[in-house]
């Protein structure tokens, strides 16, 4: 008897519902190894969300193609992953992780050669689509891979930690691999470079994962597909309209309120049907609930960080691209510090319930520290304390909610939970950025009225929308203290679900 029998048969004899143990988990022997692997992969969406970033100017000069259509190459790939991830979960749950996880892989790898060759803006477009559609299997088949790898126990609060140190630093990692690449060799190799991290995340889920089948047959919620992806498509897009259209457009306002519609209709769906794609006993347990919110309004807030202090370090600062990623590490040490010692240490002794909102409190305290700054203000006295303080703060955010979202969820459902994760970031993301990004434009226009159009007017104005942007940030970390702290239950009234 093979050894993928052996474990299989040892599953079956498990009963059903129960957690895995050390003596039923395959996966348990190679744990490290294979969180290694899965860490590579994670690492690699990421980077597909942030490392064009610095790219694209190079990129439009490349190719030719508008201002206008700049914000598609970064929605072409938000628009397909944030509305699949749901479906790609499920796909997941059904049909096998480590098959899911290798197609992932092998799709991703193939339209980041794609979008490298590009000749034109539209198979750019096109290769950014497809990393989209493809990320979305990819990313919750990583996550129900890390969970069912590491069910429980400290382990699972150190596996955790790092899966959340490394999502995060990918962000600040995009902005520096992309400054390096775009300014020592070409803007292509932004997208080349996703064949490196495939190739090594492909070869190890070959030699390390096992292909669990199901013990029944798959069923697939035809309904429930539909309505989940085009109405998180309509949220999404919406939100990626604000950023050229005003508020009060039907591009906008026309497509939330679509969006809104089919996803009620979803959650209609999800209770009548026998096989729901997201069973809604996933998302009503009060902790991952709660979690759930933390990390969309944290995916929100953020992104007054990432993205206007990128902005201020280059346009005011005069950082080049690489320095401008460099700055962020503090920032990325303090994250990875705290993700790890917030799991193991502050997680179990003090629950999510402290831990995420202190975790919140302290990265808006960050956040209003920056909207100090000015013209004038230095990286060393005015930008790196509060960057290292909102690391540590987000770090508390980040890895205990996306552990306590997806604690207690059976393996049946950890695909699709672990969807819902991707989900609630990537729809927060497309939140953060519309919004802050209007509310910034708003600001610097309102700043100009009436001043004399001068250098140095523009510069006062360039920096007054970035600090506006950050109280707005600090007040979403702010709100988010206040619900996740009234939702999520205190340490001693938390019961396993």
């Amino acid at each position: 008897m093979n050894r993928n029998a052996r474990d299989e048969r040892r599953l079956a004899g498990s009963s059903p519902g129960s957690a895995p143990t050390d003596q039923v988990n395959p996966h348990h022997d190679r744990r490290w190894l294979i969180l290694g692997v899965i860490g590579i992969a994670q690492l690699m969406i990421i980077l597909g969300q942030t490392i064009v970033n610095i790219a694209l100017p190079s990129a439009q000069q490349d190719l030719g193609f508008a201002d206008a259509n700049r914000q598609w190459v970064i929605s072409a790939y938000a628009l397909p992953f944030g509305s699949l991830l749901l479906l790609g979960g499920r796909m997941s749950d059904l049909f096998g992780r480590k098959f899911a996880f290798m197609i992932g892989l092998a799709g991703f790898a193939v339209a980041s050669a794609i979008g490298g060759a590009a000749p034109n803006f539209g198979i750019l477009v096109g290769a950014r689509i497809a990393q989209g559609v493809f990320g979305a299997l990819l990313a919750p088949a990583a996550l129900a891979l890390l969970t069912t790898t590491f069910p429980s126990g400290k382990e699972r609060g150190k596996a955790f930690g790092i899966f959340g140190a490394v999502a995060t630093a990918g962000a600040a990692v995009g902005l520096l691999l992309g400054g390096v690449l775009t300014q020592y060799l070409s803007w292509r190799w932004c997208m080349y470079v996703n064949l490196v991290f495939a190739g090594v995340a492909f070869a190890g889920a070959a030699v390390l994962l096992y292909h669990q089948r199901g013990d029944t047959r798959p069923h697939l919620d035809v309904p429930g597909t539909l309505t989940s992806s085009a109405g998180l498509f309509c949220i999404v897009f919406g939100f990626a309209n604000a950023q050229s259209h005003p508020w009060g457009s039907a591009q906008v306002w026309g497509y939330l309120a679509g969006g809104a519609v089919l996803l009620a209709v979803f959650v209609v769906l999800q209770n009548q049907v026998g096989h729901p794609l997201l069973p809604m006993r996933v998302i009503l347990d009060r902790d991952r609930g709660g979690a759930y919110l933390a990390l969309l309004l944290g995916g929100a807030g953020i992104f007054g960080i990432y993205l206007f202090l990128t902005f201020y370090l280059q346009r005011n600062l005069g950082f080049s691209p690489i320095a401008t990623g460099a700055a962020f590490l503090p920032m990325i040490a303090g994250i990875m510090l705290t993700t790890i010692s917030a799991t193991n240490v502050l997680l179990p002794r003090f629950g999510a319930k402290s831990v995420i909102t202190i975790g919140m409190v302290v990265t808006a305290g960050a956040q209003f520290w920056l909207s100090y700054l000015e013209v004038g203000s230095s990286y060393p006295a005015d930008v790196l304390p509060p960057l290292v303080i909102a690391g540590f703060g987000f770090g508390m955010v980040l890895a205990p909610a996306m552990q306590t979202a997806t604690l207690g969820v059976p393996p049946s459902d950890a695909g699709v939970a672990s969807a819902t994760v991707n989900s609630m970031q990537q729809v927060g993301a497309a939140v953060g950025i519309a919004l802050l990004t209007t509310i910034a434009g708003n600001a610097a226009s309102a700043y100009l009225s009436g001043r004399p159009p001068m250098p140095a007017v523009f510069a006062e104005a360039a920096v007054h929308s970035y600090t506006t942007a950050f109280v707005w940030g600090a007040a979403i970390f702010l709100a988010g203290a206040l619900i996740c702290g009234a939702i999520l239950r205190s340490r001693h009234s938390a019961q396993p679900n």
